[in-house]
């Protein structure tokens, strides 16, 4: 195959950002409404909330998001939803939105249908409440209501927005294992010392111990990811004592937490 001269490559490169244009900016006042309702946005550096606006605008630009039933969202709390779903990109870029386009948002918990066949090949159906879900490659969903709730009580361990959002991470790769895609050396020692933690926290919890961090992370070497995600956004030191050897894989694929004292 010949290759273009390098002359090209301007053309090139202007061909691209004409192929995907440039999101509209976020208006300063919305942005400056997100930043005071969401303290982990608000704490972060110049250059930390610049680029949070940046891959927020392109979140907007990108992805349609559709408030159920009566609930209505105005320009601010797109903005806000945005912001916080972008948290857990800023060191890995615009890459981390790939692989779906829609968010879905309720006024409240919702319930979704389960089914199961066991092994003796009996179908189980039933009903989960959730405040959040994220499909590996549909839809992200929240819960409006518990998204607030989190923003009350920020440095409680919880982010529903920035939970699922590390569901669509991990899926990255093409496989939702708690595992996102990582440099080759830096992958093992993840796999490493997340399955060690993943292992002995497991054992807490069957052996019905207290745990620091919320024991739904036990569920599945996914949900303890994103679980740890949230600690790491919202209480970082808990889950230094908790797992220091995750939070510190975490300090270095997410950048600081801006609820870092």
């Amino acid at each position: 195959m010949a290759q273009l001269p390098a002359g090209n490559v301007p053309l090139i490169q202007a061909l691209m950002r004409w192929l995907r244009p440039a999101p509209r900016p976020i208006p300063d006042m919305s942005w400056q409404q997100a930043c005071r309702r969401a303290p982990w946005v608000d704490r972060l550096s110049a250059g930390g909330q610049e680029r949070l606006r940046a891959l927020a605008a392109r979140f907007l630009h990108e992805k349609t998001i559709s408030p159920i039933g009566e609930l209505v969202l105005r320009e601010e709390d797109l903005v806000l939803l945005a912001a916080l779903c972008c948290l857990p990109l800023l060191e890995l870029g615009e890459v981390g939105l790939r692989g779906w386009s829609q968010l879905i948002v309720y006024p409240d918990a919702f319930r979704v249908q389960r089914s199961h066949v066991d092994a003796a090949g009996v179908l189980h159906e039933w009903d989960d409440e959730l405040i959040g879900e994220s499909w590996d490659s549909g839809p992200l969903v929240l819960s409006w209501a518990d998204v607030q709730a989190d923003l009350q009580a920020p440095f409680d361990g919880y982010c529903v927005a920035v939970h699922e959002m590390a569901h669509k991470i991990d899926a990255l790769d093409g496989a939702m294992d708690g595992t996102p895609p990582l440099p080759r050396e830096w992958q093992r020692a993840w796999a490493r010392d997340f399955q060690q933690a993943y292992d002995g926290f497991c054992m807490q919890v069957d052996a019905g111990e207290e745990t620091l961090i919320d024991p739904y992370a036990a569920e599945a070497p996914e949900e303890f990811f994103a679980v740890a995600t949230e600690y790491h956004f919202s209480a970082p030191g808990l889950l230094a004592e908790a797992l220091p050897a995750v939070a510190e894989h975490l300090r270095r694929f997410y950048g600081p937490s801006p609820s870092t004292p």
